[in-house]
């Protein structure tokens, strides 16, 4: 375990990973209480921007052991960015997390006047927030998860073969839900938290589209926030609404699809998020 860590997180290893883009990620691995892979082999589970997330997320591994409701083992794989990256997570997961070609919807760029005139964040950091939603690759990263992280985890970790998972949060819940659309089958089960469908012309519905009738195996599982819907913030009004619209299709269709109301707003969501998709998609 790097020194940085010893003692913050129980069973966690960290380790640094440079892409074959050329992108520097820290990963998080979170190991089961008393895992020993040659006894077990758990399937792991991806968690999107592990620079915010770890910490709220990884310790829920002791849901494996909770008596009133056992949660199905497995290994947490937190994903987020190292060294001088770090300090710029909340912008670089702009490229990463979302669709290529995505819009940007305009009660986004209002959301970020609003932060900017509220002392949130400089001119600067503002324009170069945006700057990163005007060449998305979530095609890249999930390249990234798939064939470059996913095999390190397997070969050092000793993974099961199947019943991966993977869990996203806002533009982590985009991301997964470009993830499950794509059909990747690396995963058997995809959570999405208040996803960031900020514009009715997202990418995520193009991929419907494309998608047919046939509905995907691999479970998923969205979750809203009422306060984010009832709200008076016009960007959490559209991506609950965006996310509710696709919800509709893909549930007429059948599929393995569910979902749940928190009562939480987007920042407070996240663990409550989790924990649903846990009990919901990996209950014993």
């Amino acid at each position: 375990m790097s020194a940085m860590w010893q003692g913050c997180l129980a069973d966690t290893d960290y380790f640094e990973l440079r892409s074959g883009g050329g992108h520097d990620y820290g990963v998080w691995v979170t190991t089961p209480p008393r895992y020993d892979p040659a006894t077990m082999r758990a399937p792991v589970v991806y968690v999107l921007d592990g620079n915010w997330a770890v910490g709220m997320t990884a310790p829920l591994i002791v849901t494996q052991m909770d008596p009133m409701q056992q949660i199905q083992p497995y290994i947490q794989v937190s994903v987020g960015y190292a060294r001088e990256q770090a300090q710029h997570w909340a912008r670089l997961r702009n490229r990463d997390l979302v669709p290529p070609g995505e819009p940007i919807a305009k009660e986004f760029i209002d959301a970020v006047e609003m932060g900017l005139q509220a002392g949130a964040m400089t001119r600067e950091e503002a324009d170069a927030y945006l700057a990163e939603l005007r060449d998305t690759r979530a095609d890249a990263f999930l390249d990234f998860l798939t064939e470059e992280l996913h095999p390190r985890i397997e070969r050092e970790y000793g993974t099961a073969t199947s019943g991966h998972g993977l869990y996203g949060y806002s533009y982590g819940g985009l991301f997964s839900l470009y993830a499950w659309l794509t059909g990747s089958t690396l995963f058997e089960s995809v959570g999405a938290g208040s996803p960031g469908v900020a514009s009715a012309d997202s990418q995520v519905f193009a991929q419907l589209k494309e998608m047919g009738d046939s509905p995907h195996a691999t479970k998923l599982h969205v979750t809203f926030n009422d306060r984010e819907l009832l709200g008076d913030l016009a960007i959490y009004q559209s991506i609950t609404r965006n996310t509710a619209t696709l919800l509709h299709r893909l549930t007429s269709r059948g599929g393995a699809v569910t979902s749940a109301i928190l009562h939480e707003t987007h920042v407070t969501g996240l663990q409550a998020s989790f924990l649903s998709y846990l009990r919901t998609c990996r209950a014993r």
